[in-house]
């Protein structure tokens, strides 16, 4: 099957006025926010506060606050010093402080860097080096790290902010009498000549000085996990994520202004970016910000404001599976759950969906694609198992592994080849590691798939976390679903191990669902019975957990090096 004859398949799957190609206003990203601040000046951008005493409490900004506040913190940037093409970074979570900071980052002309709050002090180093950030963004109780992190790097200046500046008053007052010394928001910045408080940047009233910032400027250097080797910046410009967030408008055509999204994943992370912050600000939804997932924050803030849209990854839906307390809550106002960023096993959705009575829309996305480029359609065929279709304007071929030229047909696995609108223009100044993935326009996206007759994908696994055992190719992700499909296992995951004759062997991580027991014995003969032999386990290890980026997605690379210990089990070689 042709691309072309795919791509007339792919549209007739979609939606009811979903077209396979759209128009993209040609303008910066920062602009989605002064349109809706112009036209929906008065809506409600943002809901912040936390739960306190089985209760949420929380305060509203609308957009005509954020886009000011956009306004001043530009205006705050250039009166540092910050001009176009400028790298600032933001350390954050999601709170109304990433929002305007982001944009007002933009409005400077400045490239943000999203970092992920829970980095160590090296892994912030790095990233602040390689990116050349000359101004951080940060929370007052990671201030600590981050002004130790910053030293020897181009970070001129750390502009400091407290989490409780835009809790509603209550809030703010218990949190001042209660947390803020004990949890180590109060931090004394005033032997650091480097630092500022945020506050004091958004009361000077000077005028943000206008700067020309075309579509194709970069926009965001938005760093990729480091799950298959040293993190790198994907370049995406104004127009890649303009165009990606059009995308998901399209597809989702149905939400409104007003309508209430809930923003637990994380905005520094590109499928929070795009899918909530950006895709809230086009449509002027409100944005009900989760810092971070805690299950009883998440439960309040959905009985209290009756979020129609749920963006999550694969470990929200297994905590959620496990609460206890997931019967007290009444989740009917959300029409659909999203899954992605990560696999999400078939028997997580399954028992999510008959726990919940809720719809999980699987997608796939990554970040160097801005990210979004598959989803399952809302009202037409899910396919439990599949991300779906691609969105419109994203072009798709699968290639076979070994030469990376051949073409496959339907129902042959082969990495997945993307080109669109919405592609990055590169790695930050790693030109040849640019090469080898962008190639004739194409982005190769190192994730074997396969695409069914009727279109639809499925991800079958990482091309660098394939297991050649004794010449024969196993997909990790295959194992997983199979010991997921096993009543006790609450999480699993496969890696490949070396092995003096067969090359590598599969070895297996466990994670028992609580109050279940099983042997490995159990498990391995669950598995005989649904795999070939080469594909079965050799070894079990029982764990509390598995290590997971923020997100979700399992370290497999970190399990494979770890050195055998007690909690392994060895088992008889199959195959």
């Amino acid at each position: 099957m042709s691309m072309m004859q795919s791509a007339g398949q792919w549209e007739a799957a979609y939606d009811r006025g979903v077209p396979r190609r759209l128009t993209y206003p040609r303008l910066p990203l920062h602009a989605l926010l002064e349109q809706t601040a112009r036209e929906h000046p008065d809506t409600p951008a943002t809901v912040f506060g936390g739960a306190v005493g089985g209760r949420c409490i929380d305060a509203a900004m609308t957009y005509r606050n954020i886009d000011d506040l956009a306004n001043r913190f530009a205006a705050g940037l250039q009166g540092l010093g910050v001009r176009k093409g400028d790298r600032v970074a933001l350390v954050l979570p999601n709170c109304p402080q990433f929002v305007y900071s982001f944009f007002g980052s933009l409005k400077a002309g400045a490239v943000v860097v999203p970092t992920n709050p829970l980095y160590t002090v090296r892994e912030l180093h790095n990233q602040l080096a390689d990116s050349g950030a000359r101004v951080v963004v940060v929370l007052s109780r990671l201030y600590p790290q981050v002004a130790e992190a910053a030293i020897g790097t181009s970070v001129e200046r750390i502009v400091v902010t407290n989490v409780k500046e835009h809790f509603p008053v209550a809030l703010r007052v218990l949190f001042t009498v209660a947390r803020e010394r004990k949890e180590g928001h109060r931090v004394d910045i005033s032997g650091d000549a480097r630092a500022l408080w945020l506050r004091d940047i958004l009361a000077n009233k000077g005028a943000r000085i206008p700067v020309d910032v075309a579509p194709a400027d970069l926009a965001v250097l938005q760093y990729t996990g480091g799950t298959t080797g040293v993190p790198k910046g994907a370049m995406l410009s104004h127009r890649a994520l303009v165009a990606n967030v059009h995308q998901c408008r399209a597809w989702h055509a149905s939400v409104a202004a007003g309508d209430r999204i809930l923003a637990i994943m994380p905005f520094f992370h590109v499928y929070g970016l795009t899918v909530v912050m950006n895709l809230a600000t086009l449509k002027a939804m409100t944005m009900v910000l989760i810092p971070r997932p805690d299950l009883g924050h998440i439960f309040l803030a959905i009985e209290k404001h009756r979020p129609r849209f749920f963006p999550g990854a694969p470990r929200i839906y297994i905590l959620l599976n496990e609460s206890r307390d997931l019967a007290k809550y009444d989740l009917r106002s959300i029409e659909w759950f999203m899954s992605g960023s990560a696999p999400l096993a078939v028997e997580v959705m399954k028992r999510f969906e008959d726990l919940t009575g809720g719809k999980v829309l699987e997608g796939y996305g990554l970040t160097e694609a801005a990210p979004v480029t598959h989803s399952n359609p809302r009202e037409g065929v899910r396919k439990p198992g599949s991300v779906g279709l691609p969105l419109p304007d994203v072009d798709c071929k699968i290639v076979d592994i070994e030469t990376g030229t051949r073409e496959v047909g339907a129902g042959e696995a082969g990495e997945l080849c993307l080109r669109g609108p919405n592609i990055m223009d590169g790695y930050w100044q790693r030109p040849d590691e640019t090469a080898a993935v962008i190639r004739d326009g194409w982005l190769r996206t190192g994730d074997i798939v396969r695409m069914d007759e009727d279109g639809y994908f499925y991800v079958v696994d990482r091309v660098k976390e394939m297991i050649i055992v004794s010449g024969f190719k196993v997909y990790p992700r295959e194992v997983d679903e199979v010991l997921y499909a096993h009543p006790a296992v609450l999480e699993a995951a496969a890696v490949g191990v070396p092995h003096p004759s067969k090359g590598e062997v599969v070895k297996a991580f466990v994670v028992l669902r609580p109050g279940n027991t099983a042997t490995a014995q159990e498990l391995v003969d669950h598995c005989r019975a649904n795999l070939a032999p080469y594909k079965v386990p050799v070894e079990i290890v029982f764990r509390a957990e598995l290590p997971k980026t923020l997100i979700g997605k399992v370290l497999r690379r970190q399990l494979a090096a770890e050195e055998p210990g007690v909690a392994i089990v060895p088992l008889p070689r199959a195959g």
